[in-house]
């Protein structure tokens, strides 16, 4: 994980429908910036949805949330209307972003040891500096405790 306190890295992604968004352009707004492992999978998608439903409470906060995973634009478009998500989620089919926000790792799943995306979220400050860094969040619950932290 990246340290609090230090300038979140840059980056140039593409979203759900294909066009390139940038952290730079979120300057002067909070940045919920979360990394999950697949869309439509059960714990990525109450994650995802725990987001779209509290979408007002997080505009209400100066706050906006990005989602990013490996998984394509076309993937991407799917599970936004699948679950009817209201938010950008970027694709980083290289794990460019992934490996930079270092959210790769040892994990366990079914009793064995893989190398893969770790659940992770970061809060990002109005001026792109990091102030909360969370690994190993629970998906369901990782929303609701990044609206609290935003006060």
């Amino acid at each position: 994980m990246l340290t609090e306190g230090t300038p979140a890295p840059g980056f140039a992604l593409n979203d759900q429908h294909g066009t390139l968004r940038t952290l730079d352009e979120f300057r002067g707004k909070k940045v919920v910036l979360y990394f999950y492992s697949k869309d439509n999978t059960s714990g990525c998608t109450k994650q995802a949805c725990g987001f779209s439903e509290r979408r007002p409470l997080f505009t209400e906060k100066g706050a906006v949330v990005l989602g990013v995973s490996k998984d394509s634009v076309a993937s991407h478009k799917r599970f936004e209307q699948n679950q009817n998500l209201g938010f950008t989620l970027l694709s980083d089919p290289e794990q460019e972003v992934i490996k930079a926000y270092d959210v790769i790792g040892e994990k366990k799943m079914y009793g064995k040891v893989t190398i893969g995306l770790i659940r992770s979220t970061y809060l990002i400050d109005e001026d792109g500096i990091i102030v909360k860094a969370l690994s190993k969040v629970a998906a369901a619950d990782n929303p609701q405790q990044m609206l609290d932290m935003l006060g």
